[in-house]
């Protein structure tokens, strides 16, 4: 295959691995951010995200000279495929905010002389493809929706071995041009519009946190009633209707997608009139479902949910939203442990991806201390809570935690542990639908 000349602008968790797989596939990538440090680094190779091959892709690349980091939009100058990796934050009402989709492109168009593809690789709502082409007008550039369905912790399986590829737009060179840089990618292409496109990524999330807060509620539910939420849901993964994706229980669903693309979603809805009670009612039950773990702390604790929790301290283990990745974005473990502080909790806690040099970045208002292992977040502890599913914690010398805990009591809200194992350390042990 002839390689494209590419454009990546964005070197995030999507951007930097967007340009280490495109000059994988063996295209010649200018990957710009505005972040000098962050460019100098990766210059040096230093890739500072936690995602596995990613720091050996942008490695080889830099040695074979297929992908090259800038921090000016002149750099894409000789690029015939220029691929937008920006954020979208929702604002306060939900809606999405577009202003670095749209300045950037703008700029971008007064670099490359010539004809061009913007591909918007950034999720967007429906519609924002197609104003952008009219902003930019047509003939020399083509917009084109190329939305991204990468898991953070194996980005870069998701990119080389997809299980399909969206390009969205009317038909023409530019999605043509867009298509052909996955040509030795074996996936299907869903060659759609540009509505079609975006709306899609947002439903595949939009659905994804359904059936996630409804396994969640699920499991408060085998609690109830005195079932085993595993056994349940391995019958229910055992119906190909359902798959056994994002059947797993834990302290509610975060990070940098589900959170902002159901609230992007409900805003689309929002703003033709409708109204979305599945979506809406999915994220509020995500919020409910970490009030009721803190409230079953307490309730551990005290005796009463509703209590105080002054006076006790409780060892967290886990940070970030999901085992595998350094994120901390929209965490449900960071909501659990600023519930439990506001409750009056002393809280430590432990993250293999987030030690103490990183407490400020991670702890942004001094609610809780973070340490550098697992012993220091256990120690004198009155409850154990596990909100990550680090392998690395099934490793715990329990036996040895359980002499320095003051009270043993492991509170596993990700269903990690061994119980049977738990329990002949001496600790009481509660998972999730399993109390």
């Amino acid at each position: 295959m002839t390689g494209r000349q590419v454009g990546v602008v964005g070197a995030g968790y999507v951007g930097l691995t967007t340009a280490a797989c495109l000059s994988h596939l063996g295209h010649s990538v200018r990957c710009v951010d505005n972040d000098a440090t962050r460019v100098a680094r990766l210059r040096r190779g230093a890739v500072d995200i936690l995602e596995p091959q990613l720091a050996d892709l942008v490695g080889s690349g830099l040695r074979d000279g297929t992908v090259r980091f800038d921090t000016g939009l002149d750099a894409l100058a000789d690029c015939d495929v220029v691929v937008l990796c920006l954020p979208t934050p929702p604002g306060r009402d939900g809606a999405p905010d577009l202003g670095s989709v749209t300045s950037v492109s703008e700029s971008i168009s007064h670099e490359i002389p010539g004809l061009f593809a913007l591909a918007v690789k950034s999720t967007v709502p429906p519609g924002s493809a197609r104003a952008l082409q009219d902003s930019l007008g047509t003939g020399r550039i083509g917009v084109v929706s190329n939305p991204e369905f990468l898991r953070e912790g194996r980005s870069v399986a998701d990119f080389l071995r997809p299980e399909r590829i969206v390009v969205g737009g009317p038909s023409g060179d530019a999605v043509d041009a867009v298509a052909s840089l996955y040509n030795s990618v074996a996936a299907p292409v869903f060659r759609t519009d540009w509505e079609s496109a975006e709306l899609a990524k947002y439903a595949c999330n939009g659905f994804l946190a359904v059936k996630a807060s409804y396994t969640n509620e699920l499991a408060d539910l085998c609690s109830a009633v005195g079932a085993d939420v595993s056994e349940v849901t391995a019958v229910m993964a055992a119906d190909p209707r359902i798959g056994g994706s994002f059947l797993a229980p834990g302290p509610g669903w975060g990070g940098s997608c589900l959170p902002k693309d159901t609230c992007g979603l409900i805003d689309t809805a929002r703003r033709v009139g409708l109204v979305l009670d599945t979506v809406q009612a999915a994220v509020l039950s995500n919020t409910r479902h970490r009030k009721r773990l803190v409230a079953r702390i307490a309730e551990e604790l005290t005796g009463d949910p509703g209590a105080s929790l002054e006076g006790h301290r409780i060892g967290i283990l886990g940070l970030t939203f999901k085992a595998g990745t350094g994120d901390i974005r929209e965490s449900p473990a960071l909501a659990v442990v600023h519930d439990l502080c506001v409750r009056g909790a002393v809280v430590t806690a432990y993250d293999p991806a987030c030690g103490s040099q990183r407490a400020s970045a991670v702890d942004t208002d001094g609610e809780f201390q973070v340490v550098d292992d697992s012993a220091a977040a256990v120690k004198s502890a009155s409850a154990v809570v596990v909100l990550t599913e680090w392998p690395e914690f099934r490793a715990v010398d329990w036996s040895a935690a359980a002499r320095e805990v003051q009270r043993p009591l492991v509170i596993d809200a990700r269903n990690l542990l061994d119980p049977a194992a738990l329990a002949a350390c001496g600790f009481s042990y509660h998972g999730i639908g399993r109390w």
